[in-house]
């Protein structure tokens, strides 16, 4: 039966939806935006997007599907191809005795239904969704899993037919797309820019390939039973690097760009040699976000304005403290983008160079040509630097020589790897660093984690167990136990995760006198008390707390941080009750 065009905008001025002098200025501002009239009506005011689905359902008499509670099946969405769903707004939710129940923003629209029937060869029963929600849905179902999988076993049949792998030849065309080799790895690399991946991890078995993706801090794996392909993709990517192609023994570091759409992604590259030939891993950079400014890395008002108060002090140093992965460089790069300007020289010492900021003579440490922190350091104070940035402080040096240039008028910023704030001058003077140095020239530190953000769309109410209540009891006081969390139930939006995104913790450690006096006598016992005891004080796992009480982050992450952070004394208890009562 053929299908009648409905003119929604007639239907909603005879059920008094909208009036008819509504309708007719939505039409006239159609004609000069193009946008649909249901969306036009819904941008002017006239009425919100669920009253207009709530209408569509009720009047052509189809389901309203809330996509963030549905189970989307990528095999089967995948019936309707990508741009095809991309252009009709519509994604395949169900086949079922020959009938295909399709989400729709616009259900109304006859030409796409008729469309979309041709090239599902099957009858299209309509759902009206939200168009928000349906483009997060199609991103999610149209992953690039399958096609690597596809390209895997492509390459791995050309590899099994004996036809040589001509690496000269695919260096030399890299971008033709018949290089099976080229295509997957495009592939895997638009698949790790769409989600999000921080790192890729391309591990060889003895039977399997396992490609690997860190998402929001956590690896997901896919599995490949073509192991002969791990070879192939390895020198593609050793060539891309410039590493020595030849040299399969001893581990190599690299980096190359690439360019996905509109968006540069830096790569930085390490090879290392396993039982089954050589495991990759890739950190992925985007370039086209930049540095971010220190406003949207997520640091709490009050830490912030404390922090940006010792920043554009003349001199002294500053300290990030934290494991890998948790944030220290982007923190640093915030600040230095925030004083980068022309009446200020600043010099920056990495490993690696990170981002590219402008103005900032930056410095690729390089130990193979002894080109290390020390002596580029000692370089740098020769260039009349105002602001110094040392990658890293990993040695006694590099941390005298970092402590004497914070003391002779230079502001300088550096990370360590420790686990809390107080413990930071005490890694200091274990390096072997004078007491007197720490205390006169170090000013603040700032530890800091990342967290997991509790996914909106599958966040519910979280009941404590007796064993949460007593942590609560003990490091929150009395009160805490009474506070509302939420929990993740996992669903289509995060992947079942039920986290979306990070944000940062942070606690920040100003140096008074009686720290400073315990450091000058290299005590470090009466230096973590003192730190304890600092009025205003945070540690990471009640900022984390504050998080959890206000719905952004789960209870389970704050027990983590807890967790990882060390002992620094003190009354926790009195401390933790009187910053959530303050928050």
């Amino acid at each position: 039966m053929a299908r009648k065009k409905v003119r929604i905008g007639e239907l909603l001025v005879e059920s008094r939806v909208i009036s008819e002098t509504q309708l007719r200025s939505a039409l006239e501002r159609q004609k000069k935006t193009g946008l649909k009239l249901g969306r036009q009506l819904i941008e002017a005011g006239y009425l919100s997007e669920d009253r207009l689905l709530e209408f569509l359902s009720q009047q052509l008499e189809i389901p309203h599907v809330d996509l963030t509670r549905y189970e989307i099946r990528q095999n089967t969405a995948e019936l309707l191809p990508e741009t095809a769903a991309r252009r009709f707004r519509a994604i395949v939710l169900e086949v079922k005795d020959g009938t295909a129940l399709v989400g729709m923003a616009d259900p109304t629209n006859i030409f796409a239904m008729d469309e979309i029937e041709r090239i599902l060869k099957l009858t299209v029963d309509p759902a009206v969704v939200r168009e928000s929600e349906l483009l997060d849905a199609i991103d999610r179902s149209y992953s690039r899993a399958s096609e690597i999988h596809s390209l895997a076993e492509e390459l791995h049949d050309e590899l099994d037919s004996g036809s040589d792998f001509d690496l000269s030849q695919l260096d030399a065309n890299v971008g033709e797309s018949d290089a099976a080799v080229v295509r997957l790895l495009k592939s895997i690399f638009e698949d790790a820019v769409r989600s999000g991946t921080s790192d890729i991890h391309i591990e060889p078995d003895e039977v399997c390939l396992r490609i690997r993706q860190r998402i929001d801090g956590v690896l997901r794996e896919q599995v490949m039973k073509e192991a002969r392909i791990a070879s192939a993709l390895v020198l593609r990517l050793k060539l891309m690097a410039g590493l020595n192609i030849s040299e399969r023994r001893l581990p190599q570091d690299g980096r190359f760009n690439i360019r996905i759409g509109d968006r540069g992604v830096d790569v930085r590259l390490s090879t290392l040699p396993v039982q089954w030939g050589e495991s990759v891993v890739m950190r992925l950079l985007d370039q086209s976000q930049g540095a971010l400014g220190l406003e949207r890395i997520g640091m709490p008002g009050r830490i912030l304005r404390r922090f940006r108060h010792f920043i554009h002090q003349p001199h002294g140093l500053v300290l990030v403290t934290g494991p890998t992965g948790s944030g220290k460089t982007t923190t640093l790069y915030g600040a230095l983008s925030e004083l980068n300007d022309p009446a200020k020289k600043i010099i920056s010492c990495e490993d690696p160079v990170e981002y590219r900021l402008p103005r900032i003579q930056q410095v690729q440490v390089n130990s193979k040509i002894g080109l290390s922190f020390a002596s580029v350091l000692r370089a740098a104070l020769r260039q009349d630097p105002d602001i110094v940035m040392i990658g890293e402080m990993r040695d006694q040096e590099t941390a005298e020589i970092g402590l004497r240039a914070a003391m002779t008028g230079h502001l300088v910023f550096s990370t360590l790897h420790t686990n809390s704030a107080a413990a930071s001058a005490a890694r200091l003077l274990d390096m072997g660093a004078e007491g007197f140095l720490v205390a006169t020239a170090l000013t603040a530190v700032l530890a800091q984690r990342l967290i997991r953000r509790i996914c909106e769309a599958c966040a519910e109410p979280h009941v404590l167990s007796s064993q949460e209540k007593m942590w609560l009891r003990a490091n929150a006081g009395e009160s805490a136990e009474f506070l509302n969390f939420l929990k993740p139930r996992g669903c289509p939006r995060c992947n079942g995760t039920g986290y979306r995104g990070r944000t940062g913790v942070y606690e920040l450690l100003e140096l008074d006198l009686a720290m400073a006096d315990a450091l000058r006598r290299a005590d470090t016992t009466a230096y973590i008390e003192a730190a304890a005891k600092t009025q205003g004080f945070r540690p990471l796992s009640i900022c984390a707390l504050e998080y959890a009480s206000k719905g952004i982050t789960s209870l389970e992450e704050v027990l983590r941080i807890a967790g990882e952070q060390e002992d620094t004394g003190g009354n926790l208890k009195t401390r933790g009750a009187r910053a959530l009562a303050e928050s």
